[in-house]
């Protein structure tokens, strides 16, 4: 049976729609993500929605108050955790907030980054199969499914609806 840690991860998008801010997780290095880039976000917490959990974790991990949010898929991530868990993330697009993000927290800095730029950065190699759906102008969702094996993706399917 599948009882997967439920986790939200965050794109938000500059005015111009040009840059993604992005968080650099260069500041703990027994962090499982460390060096690598990442989106805002982390576990719902008990009694939270996910839509709720997205918007606190970008507050918390930015400042921003977001103002405009869309679902733009799910992923399940069977293996994922350290420990073999399994993961479940919510992938949001922010395309409005109010406020500047501060340079971030005790994970790393925060950076805004060219969407062009994003598949040059070090990030989890997997993150390149789905991180396009979340910029692209299809209105449909994804939902795909990424198992993980010895901190490896072993593959990758998904559907558009």
């Amino acid at each position: 049976m599948l009882t997967p840690v439920l986790a939200t991860l965050v794109y938000v998008l500059s005015p111009d729609r040009s840059r993604v801010l992005m968080l650099h997780r260069n500041k703990r290095a027994d962090d499982i993500h460390y060096g690598k880039y990442n989106g805002l976000g982390g576990k719902v917490e008990p009694g939270e929605d996910v839509v709720s959990g997205a918007i606190r974790e970008v507050a918390e991990e930015s400042g921003l108050v977001v103002t405009a949010i869309s679902l733009r898929g799910t992923v399940s991530w069977p293996g994922f955790g350290p420990h073999g868990q399994d993961w479940f993330g919510f992938i949001f697009r922010v395309d409005g907030f109010t406020g500047t993000p501060h340079a971030g927290g005790p994970e790393g800095t925060l950076e805004w980054v060219a969407v062009a730029d994003l598949p040059t950065l070090p990030m989890w190699e997997s993150d390149h199969e789905w991180l396009p759906m979340v910029f692209d102008d299809d209105p449909r969702t994804f939902h795909g499914v990424m198992p993980y094996q010895n901190g490896e993706m072993v593959s990758w399917r998904y559907h558009r609806i």
